[in-house]
């Protein structure tokens, strides 16, 4: 992942579209958290989660601004890197979550939309405390202007909340989300070799116009 970062934060073209992917993936967490909301039993941790997330995405577009690329003021397919992956990726996850906690823990309604809210949003949170900080090392490796130090602190204490809540949901929480890691896992790859393909094709794309 290291390697594929250095590619795209070495093209500032490819750099706004990875900033611009992740705020989109930042704003579609905000939106499906609020969409798990119960309109009389909302916690405070949600609240804070879905106002989190926004901001992190409204922070990801204000460093893109940095990198003085025009064109990305929208989320459109083409303004994000592996577009229909990354529009995807939320989606694909959230229903097969639900597919698994409706198959083996009999969840339905506002049981269910609370059980994927919890196990998505725990399944996102450790990727992102994974990604954020090699994105932040190549960044430092670049020298660029780009920051997100902030970022990365509060997704670590998203995680540690997330946990909690989990403990709380059910003494079986980290068979169940092992299995879900499973799920991510298998789409955070598939997206990956999307990056990669897309990467590779900014470099052809680029040598033929230097010839």
């Amino acid at each position: 992942m290291k390697e594929l970062l250095r590619n795209i934060v070495a093209n500032d073209y490819l750099h706004s579209k990875w900033l611009n992917t992740l705020s989109f993936m930042e704003n579609c967490g905000a939106r499906k958290i609020s969409a798990c909301e119960e309109l009389s039993f909302t916690n405070i941790i949600q609240l804070k989660h879905a106002a989190e997330e926004h901001r992190h995405a409204y922070y990801l577009k204000k460093q893109l601004q940095k990198l003085n690329v025009p064109g990305f003021e929208y989320y459109t397919k083409s303004n994000l890197l592996a577009g229909y992956s990354s529009i995807q990726y939320l989606n694909r996850l959230d229903v097969a979550v639900c597919r698994y906690l409706k198959e083996l823990i009999n969840l339905e309604g506002s049981s269910l939309k609370y059980a994927s809210y919890l196990f998505v949003t725990y399944a996102i949170e450790l990727r992102a405390d994974e990604l954020y900080p090699i994105y932040q090392e190549v960044l430092t490796e670049h020298q660029s202007r780009v920051v997100v130090k902030s970022i990365i602190l509060e997704e670590e204490g998203h995680l540690e909340e997330m946990i909690m809540q989990l403990q709380r949901f059910s003494k079986d929480w980290e068979f169940h989300a092992n299995e879900i890691l499973l799920l991510e896992n298998e789409l955070f790859h598939a997206w990956v070799i999307q990056l990669k393909n897309e990467v590779i094709e900014e470099k052809n794309n680029r040598n033929v116009l230097a010839q």
